[in-house]
């Protein structure tokens, strides 16, 4: 695919086609069009494109045909832009920004906004950078948000490098930037926090969009001050009172579904039965793994979805395509089929179900029947990235024995309680047995660890988490564990815990499942823990595997391993667990495992 060129170096042509003195390169005819800037259907029109562009959009393009144009007649099927991913960590998908982008091309995402926040917490602005430059190499658009928050609560968690105020100021001028990753650290916002004041005014002097994250049901003055300080978006709204407060604040409320976060239908209905202006809601995904990205589609998925929920056709489009390229200053760049635009469209013949029959990118032809037809360059990854998991010792069943207070027989311990298709988790307690002064999982209760594995300093903190369904003797370990991506090992039995955990530092990362003293499902992710360079087909085959592993020790949650890997994220409520110890999310605040004077 050849480079593509500004709007400005292509005006000459692009009038000329459109005014036919000069032939396209491509023309397609005959088109139900889509055009989200109007919302409305416009039967028999055409498009004619150059150098990557639209140049004509209107009901007759005979005289933009040439002798060389390639002609493609539609037949009236229905022809859409692009769709485009408002949010989203690509390495959530367990594969590098080529293999990533393979996977969803057939599925007619063109344009993806990014937040690598995820390397940043195991490389810093090195992994970012990496990140960054095999995007831009890719046939379809991808931009990057620069990480705000490793680590995403100060004093509550260590990453493996931090991001600071010069890192986001640095990272403004790299070409494929965007603007500022989504800003974690609500606490520090509303409470003016100097460094996250400092991200966030490098962002707004280079003229960029700084991502939100507020995740706090709490819509009083914290969160007024939070929409004070700057961020434009928000993902981690879970009810529609959550989208209505954000837009009222000239936020835009960004819906997502994830493989595991299913926020759009308690959402949307702030737009289908409030009617709220629909140019301020967006379509994104969030977080989706390579299983979901093989089986079930991508933007697609979600624009589905949205209409299921009730939505009109032609709005769910609108909040997949041209409002979030309006929210990021490109709607005259992308996002709509209108002059000067990339030429970046899919052709379907139903617009409620949506099947992705050809996607053009740049006005090449780069998916057809669900197959990618253009190849995804990458770059060399260095083999330090291969290397990112230090443990310093090797762990046995006695590194995760959780001692009781001395002379318990019952503790009352707090539980990380799980929560099906959300990302937030409920602040439990639960009454537990100690036996030969162990405390021991029962009814339920299992035990979490978070292993150190960044400067192999040999660290466990130990604590319980429900929810899972996990019975008999098993373990599951995973080096992806948002946002800090220390190890995160969750088990019934202390050995196959052990076994788990130095199994991930041989094989350098990824996520595997004990049972009886055996692996029974093994994802590798030799690129920071996080990530394969092998097709995304592959790694969904083990994904899948890894869930039936799951499904066999128990387990009936839908997509069970999100919840696995965010069991870490400590600024979503309500408890977490860090290698500093127990985290109280509605306070910010470290907390004890065991209730204080009982037992």
């Amino acid at each position: 695919m050849d480079p593509l060129k500004t709007w400005a170096e292509s005006a000459a042509d692009l009038i000329a086609v459109a005014a036919g003195r000069s032939p396209a390169s491509l023309v397609l005819r005959n088109a139900r069009l889509v055009n989200v800037q109007s919302r409305e259907v416009l039967e028999g029109w055409d498009v004619a494109v150059v150098h990557g562009r639209f140049a004509y959009v209107g009901p007759d393009a005979s005289h933009c045909i040439g002798a060389e144009t390639k002609v493609v007649d539609l037949n009236g099927r229905f022809l859409i832009p692009g769709l485009c991913d408002a949010h989203m960590h690509i390495e959530s998908g367990m594969l590098t920004p080529a293999q990533f982008a393979r996977a969803v091309i057939p599925h007619g995402t063109t344009s993806m906004f990014t937040d690598p926040h995820e390397i940043a917490n195991v490389f810093g602005l090195t992994g970012v950078k990496l990140m960054h430059d095999e995007a831009l190499m890719q046939p379809v658009n991808i931009f990057t948000q620069m990480p705000s928050c490793a680590p995403s609560a100060p004093g509550l968690e260590t990453t493996g490098y931090e991001i600071t105020p010069s890192d986001v100021a640095e990272a403004m001028d790299w070409p494929g930037i965007i603007g500022l990753g989504e800003m974690m650290n609500f606490p520090g916002v509303a409470a003016g926090d100097a460094k996250m004041l400092a991200e966030m005014a490098a962002t707004q002097d280079a003229g960029k969009v700084i991502g939100g994250h507020y995740a706090s049901p709490d819509l009083g003055p914290d969160f007024h001050a939070y929409a004070a300080g700057g961020p434009a978006d928000d993902h981690e709204g879970v009810a529609e009172a959550d989208a209505m407060a954000r837009v009222r604040q000239g936020m835009r409320a960004m819906l997502r579904l994830g493989s595991a976060w299913y926020d759009v239908e308690k959402q949307i209905t702030a737009v289908t039965e409030r009617g709220l202006d629909p140019r301020n809601f967006i379509l994104c995904t969030d977080d989706c793994h390579s299983g979901t990205l093989v089986n079930d589609g991508h933007m697609n998925r979600v624009v589905r979805h949205s209409i299921d929920c009730g939505c009109d056709p032609l709005i769910a489009l609108q909040m997949a395509t041209v409002n979030t390229a309006t929210h990021f200053g490109l709607e005259r760049e992308l996002g709509s089929i209108a002059p000067g635009r990339r030429a970046d469209m899919i052709v379907t013949s139903d617009l409620r179900t949506l099947p992705v029959e050809v996607v053009y990118a740049r006005g090449e032809k780069v998916a057809e029947a669900g197959e990618c037809l253009v190849d995804c360059p990458h770059i060399d990854w260095p083999a330090k990235t291969r290397a990112s998991v230090h443990l310093g010792k090797t762990f046995s069943a006695g590194d995760f024995e959780i001692a009781a207070p001395d002379g318990a027989n019952q503790v009352k311990a707090k539980v990380i309680g799980v929560v099906e298709n959300q990302a937030p988790t409920k602040a439990l307690t639960a009454d537990l047995p100690v036996r030969d002064g162990v405390v021991e999982g029962q009814g339920g209760v299992c035990q979490i660890a978070l292993v150190e594995r960044h400067k192999g300093t040999g660290g466990v903190v130990n604590g319980f988490v429900s929810g899972f369904g996990y019975e008999g003797r098993m373990a599951m370990a995973s080096t992806v564990a948002h946002d800090s991506h220390h190890m995160i090992v969750v088990g019934t039995d202390r050995g196959d815990m052990a076994k788990a955990a130095m199994r991930l530092q041989e094989v350098g990362g990824g996520v595997t499942v004990f049972k009886d003293g055996a692996e029974i499902a093994l994802v590798e992710l030799p690129i920071a823990g996080l990530m394969s360079d092998r097709p995304a087909a592959e790694v969904a085959k083990e994904a899948e595997a890894m869930v039936q592993a799951m499904a066999a020790c128990g387990c009936t949650l839908n997509n069970a391993y999100m919840q696995h890997s965010l069991l870490a994220l400590v600024v979503i409520p309500e408890l977490r667990i860090s290698d500093l110890g127990l985290v109280d999310v509605t306070r910010f605040e470290l907390t004890d495992l065991f209730e204080k004077g009982l037992s």
